[in-house]
């Protein structure tokens, strides 16, 4: 979850490193997410018996839902003390993952081009500077015909006022500083950005977060947050 370039948001997720297993810490909206964005992977392209890389996988939540649920999961991220925190529970959680101190670049050059049937890249995309570079990488990552799973936030008014002014400002749900409205990317941009790297976008959903309920759920409003799936040409 951590920026590729420190030219990006400046938020940094690695000051909650140790609170990052807690459901009713600071980072308790990405617990509330989680089981939705493990449906909409496992929908989209089953994960049971598959290689899976999670890219800014922070400190391992979405990692040890899918290692549940049956992927061979490794995780990357560029922040040390994430990494520190997700290998320590998932040791701890008797579940074998493979985590890397890397950028997606790294991953690349050290030799995991092709190796994974699917990569995800969630809430990430709007925390680094070039998010078509990062694509390009994932789709390097894949072996020809693999799955490609994204999400993000729309650059829209609507999001502006619920993942800034709502969820930083107003009701804490968030930390403060943790989004850059010029970093969200509108749906059309994510997918002329996979095009530009032989991926297929197959769908576009919607994610919806009621924060009362401290629940989220698929939608077809993709106004301010979404999820994307594409697949890497044969």
């Amino acid at each position: 979850m951590q920026p590729e370039t420190d030219n990006a948001s400046n938020y940094a997720f690695g000051q909650h490193a140790a609170d990052w297993w807690d459901p009713a810490g600071p980072l308790r909206t990405l617990h509330a997410i989680n089981p939705v964005r493990l449906e909409y992977i496992d929908r989209h392209c089953p994960i049971a018996g598959k290689q899976v890389l999670d890219m800014g996988c922070g400190g391992g939540l979405l990692c040890e839902a899918m290692a549940r649920h049956g992927g061979r999961v490794s995780g990357a991220d560029t922040d040390a003390s994430l990494i520190s925190t997700a290998t320590e529970h998932a040791r701890t959680s008797g579940l074998a993952i493979d985590y890397y101190h890397a950028t997606s670049t790294e991953l690349v050059n050290a030799g995991h081009g092709g190796r994974y049937d699917v990569v995800v890249c969630l809430e990430m995309l709007e925390h680094v500077a070039d998010p078509g570079a990062v694509i390009a990488d994932c789709a390097r990552l894949l072996r020809p015909g693999g799955d490609l799973i994204l999400s993000t936030i729309n650059r829209t008014a609507a999001a502006y006022a619920f993942a800034i002014i709502g969820a930083e400002y107003v009701a804490g749900l968030l930390p403060r500083g943790t989004h850059d409205y010029e970093h969200f990317i509108r749906p059309a941009e994510l997918a002329a950005a996979c095009r530009a790297h032989d991926l297929s976008v197959r769908d576009i959903s919607g994610m919806a977060y009621i924060p009362w309920l401290n629940k989220a759920m698929l939608c077809r409003s993709t106004a301010i947050n979404y999820l994307l799936h594409a697949k890497l040409r044969s």
